[in-house]
């Protein structure tokens, strides 16, 4: 008589709790759209596939994307709580239980060899609250690392296009005189009243970033969508925690302010895999064909867009 089934779920608050059994190829080979004459479609940097308890383990059954979701980079399964999109790697161990990890990556489930793969859905189905609570918990603390490791004070550095430029606080009726040695381009200027904490500088530095990153998306989209032969209706600046952009079929398209914190090359890719959403609304082989014909290095961009400081890997 076989042992009843338990469940372990662990958090880790930091580093790379689980090193996957199995790598496809190179990393994050899982995660990296396929060629155009791939038989199945691979999951974007914000939506994956649901789960099929009848398909063969291993396999990467296509559906069409979430809004936004959690992906881990080697994810082999997928599923929907709570409304939400999660792929996840998944396997097989020695273990007496099912376990659930979650940890820089995302989430690791796994289960006994003699488990079917119906109760292993059934399983994460039945976790799902605490599954996300804990995935957006690891995705908020990384991106508050990531700003608060910005000291918002006059002369602190500050991420920009790949790049730093320099903090310049000016008080009202005061002011600062900017260094003669800083090109203006490696500034960013802000003005806050006399006494200001470092909090309204933050706020007000990231008024003029995000002023930047408008301007900027909305040029880029201009020069990709002819060339997708597409039109946007609206561009809006989004600040989720979970994925970089998002397009819907009415051609308005949301992009995350914090993107401007990164390489043009990244963000180009965000602003044509949404603009490509506009031909396709999904992730099959023909989304990734439609991304292709304007951008053929798109698995090197959306890879290093993985690796991004600002850790929204989507959003």
């Amino acid at each position: 008589m076989r042992a009843p089934l338990q469940f372990v779920l662990d958090f880790f608050t930091g580093g790379d709790p689980v090193q996957p059994t199995t790598v496809l190829s190179s990393p994050p080979k899982a995660g990296v759209p396929p060629p155009a004459n791939a038989p199945s479609a691979a999951p974007s940097p914000h939506a994956a596939p649901t789960p099929n308890s009848g398909e063969a383990e291993g396999t990467f059954p296509q559906a069409e994307a979430s809004p936004w979701g959690f992906t881990h980079p080697a994810a082999n399964r997928h599923a929907q709580l709570q409304g939400v999109t999660v792929s996840f790697r998944f396997e097989r161990s020695r273990r007496k239980s099912i376990g659930f990890l979650v940890g820089a990556d995302g989430l690791v489930v796994r289960a006994p060899n003699w488990v079917p793969l119906r109760e292993v859905d059934a399983a994460v189905q039945e976790r799902g609250g605490w599954i996300v609570a804990k995935l957006q918990q690891f995705k908020e603390r990384q991106t508050e690392q990531f700003q608060k490791a910005i000291e918002w004070r006059h002369g602190a550095e500050v991420p920009f296009l790949g790049r730093t430029v320099q903090l310049c606080v000016m008080e009202r009726g005061v002011g600062r005189v900017q260094g003669k040695d800083i090109p203006p381009d490696q500034l960013l200027p802000v003005t806050v009243p006399p006494g200001a904490s470092v909090t309204q500088v933050r706020d007000a530095a990231q008024v003029w970033l995000k002023k930047q990153a408008k301007a900027l998306f909305e040029e880029r989209l201009q020069h990709f969508a002819p060339q997708l032969g597409v039109r946007w209706q609206k561009l809006s600046l989004s600040s989720a925690s979970t994925r970089w952009g998002s397009a819907r079929t009415d051609g308005h398209i949301r992009l995350n302010w914090r993107l401007i914190h990164l390489p043009i090359s990244q963000i180009d890719y965000v602003v044509v895999h949404e603009l490509a959403h506009l031909r396709e609304m999904n992730h099959s082989p023909r989304f990734w064909e439609t991304v292709g014909e304007v951008m053929p290095d798109y698995a090197e961009r959306r890879k290093a867009l993985r690796q991004a400081p600002v850790d929204l890997k989507e959003d």
